[in-house]
């Protein structure tokens, strides 16, 4: 098959794909969005012969905007358009999960500074603001009083840009200092590890330590469950351990996969690949 790679950076993430698609003497056609033009109505040359496309493109304004294009020159793309608009927005994250039955933490959005604090001050502190729009743990903020909420609502209101006048409040979710990832495709989990910090962000991108964690059936299911909320896909699932069980804080659709991969016996690269030679083969007996 000749797989299509949407990039704008080659990462260590994209070269273990590489290779694993080589070695399978697979046809791998790069595609650097800083360079392409994504035109209406006819297909690039680019895509002539690709029979499906992985978005890893970095910025999350790319992917969605390339997605939709291919989508619409009729390539297979993973992940498609739908599943990407909602997963690289946080409030639409959790109200696909919400509209699931998915157990998600306790969340409000604000559009005004005085409704944002509003907020906050109903969850009592601590509790979490975020951007809609972000990755790795930046911008995000615990926030423990409130004189730290209105200096807070106070830089966001003054960056300028709508997206950080849009105000996720969260509950905070006592998590142990650990979190979970799980990389699942269509809802299948293909492996998952523990990140753990004494920092209350617990993100692998922030140097969590990471370990390989087994699942049990309640957070298989609500992977599974996660997974079709959003649409399913190549997709990350995030979730917490509470003392009511898993709770699931977000899913993400251009998962990094290079942590886990060094900490579990799972080649994921590999099952990755198998996974895209699966859905060729049902995009081709359709």
């Amino acid at each position: 098959m000749n797989v299509g790679i949407l990039y704008s950076r080659i990462r260590k993430d994209e070269k273990l794909l590489l290779s694993e698609l080589r070695d399978r003497d697979h046809d791998v056609t790069k595609i650097d969005v800083r360079r392409e033009q994504f035109t209406l109505g006819d297909t690039p040359e680019v895509f002539d012969g690709v029979d499906i496309v992985v978005d890893r493109c970095l910025a999350t304004s790319r992917s969605i905007y390339a997605s939709h294009f291919v989508d619409s020159y009729d390539v297979p793309v993973v992940n498609g358009p739908a599943t990407a608009d909602v997963c690289a927005d946080k409030a639409k994250n959790t109200l696909a999960l919400l509209e699931s039955d998915v157990p998600t933490p306790d969340t409000t959005v604000a559009f005004t500074v005085d409704s944002a604090l509003d907020a906050i001050e109903d969850f009592g502190y601590p509790c979490v603001l975020k951007p809609v729009v972000g990755s790795w743990g930046r911008l995000m903020a615990k926030i423990d009083s409130r004189n730290a909420a209105e200096a807070i609502l106070e830089h966001k209101e003054t960056l300028g840009h709508y997206e950080h006048k849009v105000f996720y409040v969260q509950e905070f979710v006592e998590k142990g200092g650990r979190d979970i990832r799980v990389l699942a495709t269509d809802g299948e989990p293909v492996a998952a590890m523990v990140r753990s910090s004494d920092h209350w962000l617990t993100n692998a991108a922030k140097g969590a330590d990471t370990a390989e964690f087994e699942l049990d059936d309640e957070a298989r299911d609500l992977v599974k469950r996660a997974s079709e909320a959003v649409g399913g896909g190549l997709l990350g699932v995030d979730l917490m351990e509470t003392p009511d069980g898993y709770t699931v804080h977000e899913v993400n659709h251009t998962v990094e996969f290079k942590a886990l991969n060094e900490v579990t016996d799972v080649d994921v690269p590999a099952a990755v690949v198998d996974w895209l030679e699966g859905k060729v083969e049902q995009e081709v007996r359709a």
